[in-house]
């Protein structure tokens, strides 16, 4: 620790710096309307590709404050990139691991989803119908979300943007600022989520008008949010440092993105 302090990387350094790019993550993208001036968003499509700019700079701004923080030579850029996660050993395991163990939180969302098709192809063989022919209209059908899905901007923030942007910040700069400043990884799987959830905070207006401007209502969605955030953050943070690649966390944020919020359990007749 105090060889860390000598090359300049306090802990106070480390929080605070943290505490800055969060606070730039979530502000900048009230920055169009509130210091430029803009007009308001003729509709939600301009919406969202403003958030997708803002988002874009407060990462790169992250990325290249985190390199003069860290006591570290800027011109090695392999070692660098290393220290943001992007390495190219050791890649298959940093994909199949963190997919595999994320996947058991989802197993029961899987079974009811494998057991809908069990179902749908059962109602499609009643009707006459053969299994190449139930099998090549999945298949269609699966080909038809993929092309709605990149026509979705929805889908661009859940699956892209917002994925990539927040592991940029959340993990590939913060974690080794806080390790370099001294602080014991499992104290980093802890705070790095707190300011991961209070970045979240920024959709409660949104929330808010959605549920009919109850303030109560509101909260308990924005809880549940921050409730939930603070457990992938951990969760995402261990990837991190237990791989040391960024794809780890950001696989398995896309993945979470992808899949929602577990489900529980299912009222179904039958199996």
């Amino acid at each position: 620790m105090e060889a860390r302090e000598e090359a300049g990387l306090s802990k106070s350094t480390a929080v605070l710096s943290c505490t800055a790019m969060a606070l730039l993550y979530v502000g900048i993208l009230y920055t169009p309307t509130l210091i430029l001036r803009l007009p308001q968003p003729s509709s939600f499509k301009e919406f969202l590709l403003r958030r997708f700019v803002c988002a874009a700079i407060a990462s790169v701004v992250s990325v290249a404050a985190c390199a003069l923080i860290l006591p570290v030579n800027i011109k090695e850029i392999p070692s660098l990139l290393g220290i943001y996660g992007v390495r190219m050993d050791h890649v298959w395991q940093a994909v199949v691991y963190p997919l595999c163990l994320t996947s058991l939180m989802y197993a029961g969302s899987m079974v009811l989803k494998l057991l809908l098709v069990v179902e749908a192809m059962k109602e499609h063989m009643d009707r006459g119908g053969g299994v190449l022919d139930f099998a090549r209209d999945l298949l269609q059908n699966f080909g038809s979300w993929v092309s709605s899905a990149v026509s979705n901007i929805l889908a661009w923030r859940n699956l892209i943007v917002a994925p990539v942007t927040e592991e940029l910040v959340f993990r590939a700069c913060m974690i080794p600022l806080l390790l370099c400043g001294g602080f014991e990884p499992y104290i980093v799987i802890g705070l790095c989520p707190i300011l991961f959830s209070l970045a979240h905070l920024n959709h409660w207006m949104e929330i808010y008008c959605q549920q009919n401007y109850s303030v109560i209502k509101a909260s308990m969605v924005v809880g549940l949010q921050l409730s939930y955030t603070v457990i992938f953050g951990s969760y995402a943070s261990l990837l991190f440092i237990r791989t040391g690649h960024l794809v780890s966390p950001l696989l398995a944020h896309v993945f979470c993105n992808f899949m929602g919020l577990p489900v529980f359990f299912a009222r179904k007749k039958g199996t």
